[in-house]
């Protein structure tokens, strides 16, 4: 079965995503998210007319959605495979983009806001983590680890995967990642109770 052809909106957000991910929101302009999706700028602000931080914003929603999916799909088979395809997925993209991308759902987190209130962008982060987390936990729980202990494993199983690919990117080395996860997965399997 052939995947189905992205549509321009959905072209220039996945530009924008990878945008993101080698250069961080605020070192990135519209213009450059369009200019890297291959798309007018006009067409972008057809699509985003309240401009960058909305589709910063749809940026990081599809990063999650796109991660979650692979997520769910793994973790069918149980929490170990899920770590495994979360790491796998990361590990692509350091090394495909020769360690020049990360994470945009990071890189929007990390980033300083203009004002006092907390943006779009970073909302939405803090939204697909939660989904992230969620799924780990969920997948956990079902596999005997109770609910406390599986929601504190999912968030640092989170935390170092997201930290890890930062260092990756630092030491343009697979390293960082390798090491976290024998560390994980051991973490998991001791914990689980299959």
């Amino acid at each position: 079965m052939t995947k189905p052809t992205p549509t321009p909106r959905e072209r220039i957000v996945a530009g924008a995503a990878d945008m993101i991910s080698r250069r961080g929101l605020n070192a990135t302009s519209i213009r450059e998210m369009a200019k890297h999706a291959r798309a007018p700028l006009g067409s972008t602000y057809h699509y985003f007319p309240e401009g960058k931080q909305q589709l910063a914003t749809e940026a990081v929603r599809y990063t999650g959605e796109w991660v979650a999916r692979v997520l769910r799909r793994e973790l069918r088979a149980g929490p170990v495979e899920g770590l495994r395809a979360f790491l796998a997925l990361w590990r692509k993209i350091v090394v495909d983009s020769d360690f020049r991308a990360g994470c945009p759902v990071l890189a929007v987190s990390i980033e300083e806001p203009a004002t006092e209130e907390v943006p779009a962008p970073v909302r939405a982060a803090a939204e697909v983590f939660d989904t992230w987390e969620g799924l780990l936990a969920d997948s956990l729980r079902e596999h005997g680890v109770g609910p406390d202990q599986a929601a504190q494993l999912a968030t640092l199983v989170v935390a170092a995967v997201e930290g890890t690919v930062a260092m990756c990117r630092a030491k343009r080395s697979t390293q960082p990642l390798d090491h976290t996860a024998d560390q994980l997965q051991a973490l998991i399997l001791a914990t689980i109770k299959d």
